[in-house]
C-alpha cells in the first residue's frame, strides 16, 4: 500500500511493505551524495539489513525515552559531518519513534536541511511519529520540548518489523490507533471495533504476531489516511485542526513527565489521557456520556489503565505543573481535545479550570 501527501511544500510518501527495505534501492531513487543510518541498540541489527551492500555510516543511540536529548542530537550531527555529508545528503532512521523524532531533527538542521527517510519498525511510529513531519527531542523533564517540522520524504513501514515486537510495544501503538480512530469518527463501526479486539492476543503475549499482520496491516492504512490528510489541511499546526491529533495528549504528556519520562510507553500514557479526555469531556458537555462510555470500554477490554489517578502518578504537582507548561497552552489558556458527537473537537480552557482537571485526574 503505497500513499502519497504533500505537507505545506513538501511531498511525503508512505510505503506500506512486507519486507524490510534496502538502501541501496532508496539511494538509487533519491541520489543523495552520502547517507548515514541512525538507529538504536535494538534496533542495530535491522539497520545493518537495510544497509546491505550500500556505503553508510551507521549512528547506534542508546535505545529506550531516556536518550532523546540533546547529545544524542550532537552524536548524529558529529557522524554526518565525518562521513562528509553535504547538504544533499541523506540521513535514514531505522526505528521506533524516538528514533525517529531525533534522526529528523538532526536532518531538519543540518546544514538547514538535509536528506530524510523514514524505516519505521514500530507499531507507534508507524500510525503515529514517523508521519506528518513533527520532530524533537525532550528537555528540562518536558516531553518533546524542542523541535521542527520536518516531513521525511520517504516513510517506510516493514510489516515484517512487527513480528519482533513485544507484547508493550503492540499495547503503546494500538493506543494511538484508538485515538486516531475516535478522531476520524470510524472508532464506533462494529468493524473497526472488531479489529481492534483482534488484537488483544499481540496485547498480551497470548497471540502469535504474525497471525495479526493483516488486521494490523488494515489498521496502520486507515490511521495513515487520517493523519495524513489532517496534517495535508494543517502541516504547522497553525489553523489547529492539526490539534486535533492531540486528543487525549495533554493528559498524557503531562503523566510521562510527571511519573518520569520513560517509565510508561507513550501509548500507555495516551490511552490514559483519552479516558480522561472522556471523563473530563462529558463534565464539560462536550463528550456524550455513551461515547465516552463505548471508549472507555474498549480501552479496558485491551487491559489499559483508565482508572484515577494513574498508579504512576505520585507526585500530583509535578503533573499540574507539566500540565501547565504544556506546548499547546497559548495566552495563558489550555487547549484540551475532547470526543465529540462526530469526530473530536477543541476546547479552551482558562485557569478557572484547574480544579476540574485535577478532579479528572483523580488529584483532589
Amino acid at each position: 500500500m503505497n500513499y502519497d501527501f504533500t505537507f505545506g511544500h513538501r511531498k511525503s510518501s508512505v510505503h506500506i511493505e512486507q519486507n524490510i527495505p534496502d538502501l541501496g534501492d532508496i539511494l538509487a531513487e533519491m541520489k543523495p551524495e552520502r547517507a548515514i543510518i541512525v538507529c538504536d541498540t535494538n534496533t542495530a541489527g535491522l539497520a545493518e539489513s537495510v544497509r546491505g551492500g550500500a556505503e553508510a555510516e551507521i549512528c547506534v543511540l542508546p535505545a529506550g525515552e531516556g536518550a532523546k536529548n540533546w547529545q544524542s542530537i550532537e552524536k548524529i550531527l558529529r557522524m554526518a559531518v565525518s562521513a562528509g555529508l553535504g547538504r544533499d545528503g541523506l540521513f535514514a532512521a531505522v526505528g521506533g519513534g524516538v528514533v525517529s523524532d531525533l534522526c529528523a531533527f538532526a536532518a531538519s538542521v543540518y546544514k538547514r536541511g538535509a536528506g530524510l527517510v523514514i524505516v519505521s519498525t514500530t507499531l507507534l511510529g508507524m500510525v503515529d511519529a514517523a508521519l506528518g513531519g513533527k520532530t524533537g527531542f525532550d528537555m528540562f523533564d518536558i516531553k518533546n520540548f524542542a523541535g521542527t517540522f520536518y516531513p521525511a520524504r520517504n516513510v517506510y513501514m516493514p510489516l515484517a518489523a512487527l513480528c519482533t515486537l513485544p507484547p508493550r510495544e503492540w499495547r503503546s501503538g494500538l493506543a494511538e490507533i484508538i485515538k486516531t480512530l475516535v478522531i476520524d469518527d470510524s472508532f464506533y463501526t462494529t468493524e473497526t471495533r472488531g479489529q481492534l479486539l483482534a488484537l488483544k492476543g499481540a496485547l498480551t503475549g497470548e497471540g502469535t504476531p504474525r497471525t495479526l499482520i493483516d488486521e494490523a496491516a488494515r489498521l496502520i492504512g486507515r490511521s495513515v489516511t487520517v493523519k495524513g490528510r489532517i496534517v495535508e489541511n494543517d502541516p504547522e499546526e497553525r489553523s489547529g485542526e492539526r490539534m486535533l491529533l492531540n486528543l487525549g495528549h495533554t493528559f498524557a504528556h503531562a503523566l510521562e513527565s510527571a511519573a518520569g519520562l520513560g517509565r510508561l510507553s507513550h501509548g500507555e500514557a495516551v490511552a490514559w489521557g483519552l479516558s480522561r479526555a472522556c471523563i473530563l469531556g462529558v463534565e464539560l458537555g462536550c463528550t456524550p456520556v455513551e461515547r465516552s462510555e463505548s471508549i472507555r470500554a474498549v480501552l479496558e477490554e485491551l487491559g489499559y489503565e483508565t482508572g484515577s489517578p494513574h498508579p504512576a502518578l505520585a507526585d500530583g504537582g509535578a503533573f499540574m505543573r507539566a500540565l501547565k507548561d504544556d506546548k499547546k497552552k497559548t495566552g495563558g489558556f489550555f487547549r484540551f481535545v475532547f470526543p465529540a458527537r462526530r469526530g473530536a473537537c477543541i476546547v479552551t480552557m482558562d485557569n478557572d479550570s484547574l480544579d476540574l482537571i485535577e478532579k479528572t485526574s483523580g488529584l483532589i
